[in-house]
């Protein structure tokens, strides 16, 4: 996803391969909002899509969160998103619509960039990307060259990213 947390001249830069699906990245969203707490606009929080086969409708999901971005609201809307994977699970892409509704984006234009696929490439573009360097589960954070992989564990994650940035920024 291209939205990130701060404007892009941010020195460090965080990438977060998330499945909106997936339990874990909703837990993982904790560690996110305290490192962005505690680097504010020196560090750029960007959320990648790598959706898992197990997770039926992370695909959609992806699609929908590249929209939310399109209307301003990305971040917004992968929160409350993860914030209902199991309900995903169980209903399926009708909670995609009632989120946008909920955030109050354009529901209409929201359908039909879900039906034309409008959003296909770049999620496709993320996943081969999360391939390529490896990444197999979420989440999972690339910093500073260095891939974590949440998928196992996240246990000490964050304070190795905050290790890894506050060498980036000369902390």
């Amino acid at each position: 996803m291209s939205d990130s947390t701060t404007a892009p001249a941010s020195p460090v830069v965080l990438e977060a391969w998330f499945d909106l699906q997936c339990p874990d990245c909703f837990q993982a969203l904790d560690d996110v909002r305290a490192l962005r707490e505690k680097y504010g606009d020196r560090l750029d929080v960007q959320l990648r899509h790598f959706p898992l086969a197990k997770h039926k409708h992370a695909y959609a999901a992806a699609q929908a969160a590249e929209e939310a971005v399109e209307q301003g609201k990305g971040w917004p809307y992968a929160e409350a998103l993860l914030a209902r994977t199991a309900e995903l699970g169980d209903r399926g892409e009708p909670v995609l619509m009632e989120v946008a509704t909920e955030l109050g984006l354009d529901a209409e234009e929201f359908d039909t960039a879900l039906i034309d696929g409008r959003h296909l490439l770049t999620v496709d573009a993320d996943e081969a990307e999360g391939k390529a360097i490896k990444v197999t589960g979420t989440p999972t954070y690339v910093i500073g060259g260095e891939r974590l992989d949440g998928g196992q564990s996240q246990d000490g994650l964050r304070e190795r990213v905050e290790e890894i940035a506050d060498r980036l920024l000369g902390a």
